[in-house]
């Protein structure tokens, strides 16, 4: 899309965020599938934070110089992938199933409503491109 000329940084962030939240949704789904399976730790997939700091800084690529910090973004957006992070079920009942069904509702609720906002604003901004497109009608 950034080939054309006509979208703005806005555009790209909104493309990017819903295919974080589509691969969010995908992981949420995947634990719910596995509610029921022995031994299964559930994940999160974790993008916020790399996505501000792409925003923040976009020129800017910080450098981890040890294996133990933690990735705090890589400054360019097209490069924000999200970390996919594992919670082993730590209560020590049951088959080792960490997933929480309730959790993962609300979650997944909660990722469709966000993901719904960025295509009802990105809704808008082709709405107004095709406005100045018709020349005002």
């Amino acid at each position: 899309m950034s080939n054309l000329g006509l979208f703005d940084k806005t555009v790209g962030l909104l493309h990017k965020v819903l295919d974080l939240r589509d691969r969010n949704q995908k992981v949420i789904a995947s634990n719910i599938a596995n509610a029921d399976t022995p031994g299964y730790s559930p994940a999160r997939l974790e993008f916020e934070e790399q996505l501000r700091q792409a925003i923040r800084h976009p020129g800017v690529t910080p450098a981890m110089t040890h294996p133990a910090h933690f990735p705090i973004g890589n400054g360019r957006l097209e490069q924000v992938q999200g970390t996919l992070i594992r919670t082993p079920d730590r209560s020590g009942i049951g088959d080792g199933n960490g997933v929480n069904v309730d959790q993962e509702m609300v979650a997944l609720a909660e990722n469709q409503i966000l993901y719904e906002a960025a295509v009802q604003s990105l809704n808008k901004k082709m709405g107004l491109l095709k406005y100045v497109a018709g020349d005002g009608r």
